[in-house]
C-alpha cells in the first residue's frame, strides 16, 4: 500500500474504480481463505479481535499521510463512529445469527445490503445512473444471493436467526450509505480512523462471546494466520472508503459486494479446485456481467440523457 497509492491517484475519472477493484481483489482473496482460521481451531470471535487490530496499521498510514489531522467536529465524530459501529456491530450480530440459524440462508439475506444503500442514495442523495448502470445494479443484486445459497435441507425461517440476519443487512446497508454521505463533512482518512476506533471498542464484546471452554489454537497458525488473512480485509475496507469518496454509492456498493464473491469463487476454482454448482455458476456469470457494466457505466456518453428519473 504505497502511500495509499490508489487513494492518491486522480480525484476524478476512474479513481473510484481503481479503489473499488482493489477492494474486490483483496476481499476476494480474503473470502477464499477466511475459513482457514476456524478450521485451525481459532474461533470466529477471536478472528474479529485480530481483524480489529489489523485495522491499526493502515489507519496509521493514511493518518500520517493526512499529516495526523483528524476531523473532530461533532458531525464528523458522529458519522465516523456510526460507520464504525454499524460495521463492527453488524459483525457481532452476525455471530449471534449464525449460532442459531443456517448460514446458507443467513448470508444470502445479508448479501442484499446494497439494496438498502442504493435505496437511501437514490432517495436522499438523489444519485442516478444511466441504463448500463441500472442494468449492472439489477444483475449484481440477482447474483449476490447465489454465492452463499447452498441448501442442505431443513432450515425453516425462525425469528431467532431471521431478525438478526435482517438487522445485519440493515446495518451494513446503512453503513455504506453513511460512508458516502460522510465524505461531505470529513476526509476519507478520518472515516477509516473512526472505523478502526469503533472496531477496537467492540473487542471486549467479541472476547466475552468466545467459548473458552473449547480448545483455542494460540499458535502461529491461529492468531498469526488470522492476522495474515484479516489484514486483506482491513486494507480492502480502506480502499472501499476511498471508492465511496470518489464514486457513486449506487455503483460502488453493488460492484464491491458482487465483485468480491466473484473473485473468491474464481480464486477457489483456480487455486483450491472448488467447482461451483449450477446455481453458483449462474451467479458468477451474472456478477461478471454486472461488474463490467458497473465499471463502464460512469463513462457512458449518454449517461446524462439516460439518467433514471
Amino acid at each position: 500500500m504505497s502511500g495509499a497509492a490508489i487513494t492518491a491517484s486522480s480525484r476524478h475519472g476512474k479513481a473510484w474504480l481503481a479503489n473499488a477493484l482493489v477492494t474486490v481483489v483483496l476481499w476476494g482473496i480474503w473470502g477464499a481463505f477466511s475459513g482457514l482460521s476456524v478450521q485451525h481451531g481459532f474461533p470466529e470471535t477471536l478472528v474479529y479481535c485480530v481483524w480489529a487490530l489489523t485495522m491499526i496499521p493502515p489507519a496509521l498510514v493514511v493518518l500520517a499521510q493526512a499529516r495526523w489531522t483528524l476531523d473532530r467536529s461533532p458531525r464528523a465524530i458522529a458519522y465516523g463512529l456510526a460507520i464504525g459501529l454499524l460495521g463492527a456491530g453488524g459483525q457481532m450480530v452476525l455471530f449471534y445469527a449464525v449460532a442459531r440459524g443456517p448460514a446458507y440462508l443467513i448470508f444470502p439475506i445479508i448479501s442484499l445490503s446494497p439494496v438498502i444503500t442504493i435505496g437511501l442514495s437514490f432517495l436522499i442523495m438523489r444519485e442516478r445512473t444511466g441504463k448500463l448502470g441500472a442494468l449492472g445494479i439489477m444483475l449484481a443484486l440477482l447474483a449476490l444471493p447465489t454465492f452463499d445459497f447452498a441448501p442442505t435441507g431443513g432450515g425453516a425461517a425462525s425469528a431467532a436467526w431471521l431478525l438478526p440476519a435482517l438487522a445485519v443487512m440493515l446495518c451494513w446497508g446503512v453503513q455504506a450509505y453513511f460512508m458516502k454521505a460522510a465524505n461531505a463533512v470529513m476526509s476519507a482518512e478520518s472515516i477509516f480512523v473512526y472505523m478502526m476506533i469503533a472496531g477496537l471498542a467492540l473487542i471486549p464484546i467479541a472476547w466475552a462471546m468466545t467459548d473458552f471452554s473449547k480448545p483455542v489454537n494460540w499458535g502461529l497458525d491461529g492468531p498469526g494466520l488470522a492476522a495474515a488473512i484479516q489484514v486483506l480485509n482491513a486494507i480492502g475496507a480502506l480502499t472501499l472508503v476511498f471508492a465511496f469518496r470518489y464514486g457513486k454509492a449506487i455503483i460502488v456498493a453493488p460492484l464491491a459486494n458482487a465483485g468480491a464473491p466473484l473473485a473468491t469463487a474464481l480464486l477457489s476454482l483456480a487455486v483450491l479446485g472448488v467447482v461451483p454448482g449450477p446455481l453458483k455458476s449462474i451467479g458468477i456469470g451474472l456478477a461478471l456481467i454486472a461488474s463490467l457494466l458497473l465499471a463502464i457505466a460512469p463513462d457512458a456518453k449518454d449517461e446524462h440523457r439516460d439518467d433514471i428519473n
